[in-house]
């Protein structure tokens, strides 16, 4: 292997406050972060419950839709799992989480906004995936997203708190421009950037990614202390492994990802994901998932006969 490139953080002030929330933690001066991930076995997906054992505080992160493509017909019945689990453990949700503008699957957050009665956030970038997907999808202008449409737009570096934990949004472009990490208490959840160590990274080839972009960002992310956990948000089993995972730690992914592993350059990492990118497949609920979910997960509004309609551009890609 190569010599390893050395991860600096002196002059990024967001991570370096970042690294203090998790040493803090670490030391127990603000609580180990308790973290249930719900598998979503139709989108490979894991949405998390993030909670503050002490106060009982919680989070959720990157709660999915069911949506059956062929019939049109969408349910809550994973994302009521989730609800149970939150009112079985007498918890308090302070926050939904989006860490960027999911391509696979749609976001149930309105229904758990309008169910536990909490703000939802996600990276300020997301201006940029409103903007490029409004021309794609030709919205009437009655139906241009808008910013607004979610409650809380997380700058850089910016603090949040579950109870008693305390929360800093790291943004993590590259696999989209929105993409953002939450650093709570010992735990980083770094949605579509990083997967297992024996499945690599996220790809980097939708509107506005950027495989450079991806390669510095997850540097970033492989900053924070070793002992820092890494809950991600697909896992698609890698070959020879039979059963699903999503929670790895900062010293496991610089030394086992099969992309990003210390010693791996940059140049090295955007050829591999550029050749690796080239040969896959568009997801199957791309433009669904895109449309609804740069409303903040908001279904398109029912027309004339009642109904609700998804565009989908014939020819684009």
């Amino acid at each position: 292997m190569a010599a390893a490139i050395p991860y600096l953080w002196e002059n990024d002030d967001a991570l370096l406050q970042a690294r203090s929330v998790v040493r803090d933690a670490l030391r127990g001066g603000s609580g180990r972060s308790l973290a249930t991930g719900f598998f979503h076995a139709g989108s490979n997906t894991v949405s998390y419950v993030v909670a503050d054992t002490r106060s009982g505080a919680c989070a959720v992160i990157d709660p999915v839709l069911d949506f059956d493509f062929p019939t049109g017909r969408t349910s809550t019945a994973f994302v009521d799992e989730i609800l149970r689990f939150i009112d079985e453990n007498r918890m308090t949700a302070r926050w939904i989480l989006e860490t960027h503008v999911h391509a696979d699957h749609l976001s149930a957050a309105p229904y758990l906004r309008s169910t536990l009665g909490c703000p939802l956030g996600i990276g300020s970038r997301i201006w940029e995936a409103q903007q490029a997907f409004q021309v794609v999808f030709n919205l009437p202008s009655e139906a241009r997203p808008d910013p607004r449409q979610f409650d809380h737009l997380f700058e850089d570096g910016q603090e949040f708190a579950v109870g008693d934990l305390r929360g800093l949004v790291l943004h993590t472009p590259g696999h989209t421009p929105v993409c953002a990490a939450y650093v709570i208490g010992d735990a980083a959840f770094v949605g579509d950037t990083l997967f297992m160590p024996d499945y690599g990274t996220a790809r980097a080839d939708f509107p506005g990614g950027d495989a450079r972009q991806l390669y510095r960002s997850i540097r970033r992310i492989l900053s924070l202390p070793l002992e820092t956990r890494i809950f991600v948000c697909h896992d698609y089993k890698a070959q020879g492994r039979e059963e699903y995972c999503w929670i790895s730690n900062v010293e496991s992914q610089r030394s086992k990802n099969i992309h990003v592993q210390d010693g791996v350059s940059e140049d090295a990492f955007v050829a591999l994901r550029t050749a690796r990118d080239s040969q896959l497949t568009v997801p199957q609920l791309f433009f669904p998932s895109v449309q609804v979910n740069i409303h903040g997960g908001s279904l398109p509004a029912p027309e004339a006969n009642g109904l609700q309609y998804l565009r989908i551009p014939l020819n684009w890609l």
